[in-house]
């Protein structure tokens, strides 16, 4: 398989001396797409896509060209499978940016470039609703990490910062002792970088201040990243925590709670309940870091009132 549809169109990565073996072509072009994006978060998600595309591409048809059909036959398959609409969204988006890239490096015809980045998306039917805890249950969430123990301590951080601050997981694993300032006689994580390199500065509760100074007292750190790893002893090995790990301390209160919750349900959570108590949408849309505030409002699907629903002034008794 071939980026190049024509001879005028040959680079070094084709040519070079010593001919590169698919497996290297594969590479270089993965990583021309990932130098083209800043956010960890995008890095991640491009190279799933473009893999799996490549795996596919690979098993399904070899000797076709790298243009709109083969793109076009993709998305297609990708519909037979059953995947969501916003799950083909997302597999399309690393395609689009290869053919960009590959177009500025000469890899492809530019007119192609232009036909690949045309491939219409699934249209989205509707919004899903998610996942979000209550009150109570989100009380009983933080009331799990046992605080007599260094891991307990660490997870009721890390659970109270995504339900305080409706943090995104690569949020919380970056952040740093330094982002928790004061702003006004209250608590803020301060100046935090989020999707797209925007900035912003999120306020949290007192009780989520309370958990970052009760593991601040045993933490071995006096610097750096907030978090950090415990060992199955109960010890420190490191600094730090990756976005995978604070999924997986998630899961494990998932398991213990006994409800289906995921890192973005708390975050998800945090606006639910913000929104429910009377919070302004303009000042969700601020904590979350969206762009607009039409992504937060379908974010959290308020357009659909599930406590006074339409349903409940039907007038019918039933049987």
């Amino acid at each position: 398989m071939s980026l190049v549809d024509s001879k005028e169109k040959e680079s070094a990565l084709v040519s070079a001396p010593g001919s590169l073996s698919a497996a290297d072509k594969r590479s270089h072009l993965v990583q021309l797409v990932l130098d083209s994006v800043t956010s960890a978060h995008s890095k991640r998600a491009y190279r799933t896509g473009l893999e799996q595309f490549f795996g596919w591409w690979a098993a399904t048809a070899p000797s076709d060209s790298f243009g709109r059909p083969l793109v076009q036959r993709y998305r297609s398959y990708l519909e037979e499978q059953g995947r969501a609409a916003a799950t083909i969204n997302r597999a399309l988006a690393p395609l689009r940016k290869l053919s960009e890239e590959a177009s500025f490096a000469g890899l492809l015809p530019t007119a192609t470039a232009h036909a690949v980045r045309a491939v219409k998306g699934v249209k989205r039917l509707g919004v899903r609703a998610g996942n979000w805890l209550g009150r109570e249950q989100a009380e009983q969430l933080l009331a799990l990490p046992d605080r007599s123990t260094l891991v307990g301590k660490r997870d009721r951080v890390l659970l109270s910062l995504l339900l305080g601050g409706g943090l995104r997981r690569e949020e919380l694993a970056t952040l740093t002792m330094v982002h928790v300032q004061q702003r006004e006689n209250r608590w803020c994580l301060v100046d935090l970088k989020g999707k797209g390199q925007r900035v912003r500065t999120v306020p949290i509760p007192q009780w989520a201040k309370d958990a970052i100074d009760e593991w601040l007292t045993v933490m071995p750190y006096p610097e750096g990243l907030l978090l950090g790893k415990v060992n199955k002893g109960g010890r420190f090995v490191g600094q730090g925590m990756t976005a995978p790990a604070i999924y997986g301390v998630v899961a494990k209160y998932e398991k213990l709670l006994k409800v289906t919750m995921k890192p973005h349900d708390l975050r998800r959570t945090f606006g639910k309940l913000a929104h429910k108590g009377g919070a302004r949408m303009e000042q969700i849309q601020r904590s979350y870091g969206h762009a607009s505030i039409q992504t937060t409002q379908r974010y959290l699907g308020i357009d659909q009132d599930l406590e006074d629903a339409p349903c409940d002034h039907l007038r019918i008794s039933g049987v």
